[in-house]
């Protein structure tokens, strides 16, 4: 099982209580759940609130809830150990991912495999416009007006904007046009004109990779081409794994997907749609910057063991790597789009 099965394993889990009587039954099963990395000190590897949720309608308290939860999740297949802690917490520990299941499951979310050089802005939100809008133009990058419309504050709607996407392409999490968004810090008036300044991309970045109550900071480092610079990193991560399937086409192999020892890697990409549902629940695109800079740094570290070296030959093993690092492009592609951002082939 992959974080992402996690979510569907709880509702599942749930529904049955209901069905068996365990769990008072009305309004008691939403049709999805959050299911989030532990945080740092926590148990397991993911963790789930929804005892919390559901405890109200079921009439029993939230630890009695996730006990009944942890009950049943033990038993399924691919969960090594369920725990209930603190109120009612329910806490999974996961056995390391497999890469030709991560590999492939990437290529299905992603619409059936890696689109062509000109496309790499996948369609992940089907219906919206993933290109900078009008308010993102030289000259308007200091936009103070609030509410719906064209004269939205610039960080606003692009704020705005962003969640939408995270709504169409978290499953189960749409998002109305309107929604209200959490209180949005505008762009500072000491910044000035900062799509004038740093471009569209990387103003969008900085807007984004902080919560929308927090100012965002723009500092000259979004224009450096060096590791300090996470916009530059994230960016930088999937132009690479474009060079290497250049390379790899050079010297006569391509992708397959296989079986590569590669945890951290293979951890981090196992986590995108998890990650997307829950940045798309709580409305938080910085949730989604985050996790791309982690992969980035993961691809980069990974990248050296992907090509043959020296007289080497290609094998098996080096298609498995290509394939892994063709998924986590793919991936660092669709998240930047999320974002309104492009994912360059050379860089």
């Amino acid at each position: 099982m992959n974080p992402a099965d996690l979510p569907d394993a709880v509702v599942r889990a749930l529904r049955c209580a209901v069905e068996d009587g365990e769990i008072r039954g009305d309004g008691v099963v939403p049709e999805r759940v959050v299911v989030e990395r532990t945080r740092p000190g926590g148990v397991g590897d993911y963790a789930t609130p929804v005892a919390f949720q559901v405890a109200k309608a079921a009439g029993r308290a939230p630890r009695e809830v996730a006990g009944v939860l942890a009950r049943r999740l033990g038993e399924e297949p691919g969960i090594e150990r369920v725990e209930v802690t603190g109120p009612g917490f329910v806490n999974f520990v996961l056995p390391a991912p497999l890469a030709p299941r991560v590999v492939e499951e990437v290529r299905e979310g992603l619409g059936g495999g890696v689109l062509p050089d000109a496309e790499l802005r996948l369609d992940l939100a089907p219906g919206l416009d993933l290109a900078p809008g009008p308010d993102l133009a030289p000259g308007t990058g200091t936009g103070t007006a609030t509410g719906p419309g064209p004269s939205v504050a610039l960080r606003e709607r692009v704020v705005r904007e962003s969640v939408l996407r995270l709504g169409r392409a978290a499953p189960g999490l749409p998002v109305p046009p309107l929604a209200p968004l959490p209180p949005v810090a505008p762009v500072a008036k000491r910044d000035g004109d900062v799509v004038a300044r740093f471009g569209a991309g990387a103003a969008c970045w900085a807007m984004l990779c902080v919560p929308a109550r927090e100012t965002p900071e723009f500092s000259g480092a979004l224009l450096v081409q060096g590791e300090e610079n996470e916009y530059f990193r994230v960016r930088y991560a999937h132009a690479r794994s474009r060079a290497l399937l250049r390379n790899a086409a050079d010297l006569g192999f391509g992708p397959e997907p296989g079986e590569v020892d590669a945890p951290a890697l293979l951890r981090v990409l196992a986590e995108y749609r998890l990650v997307l549902e829950a940045a798309g629940h709580h409305r938080a695109p910085e949730r989604l910057a985050r996790y791309l800079v982690e992969l980035a740094d993961a691809l980069l570290e990974f990248q050296y063991r992907v090509l043959p070296h020296g007289d080497e030959k290609p094998s098996a093993a080096h298609r498995a790597r290509l394939a892994l690092a063709e998924a986590a492009g793919a991936v660092l592609a669709g998240g930047l789009a999320l974002l309104g951002i492009d994912a360059p082939t050379r860089l």
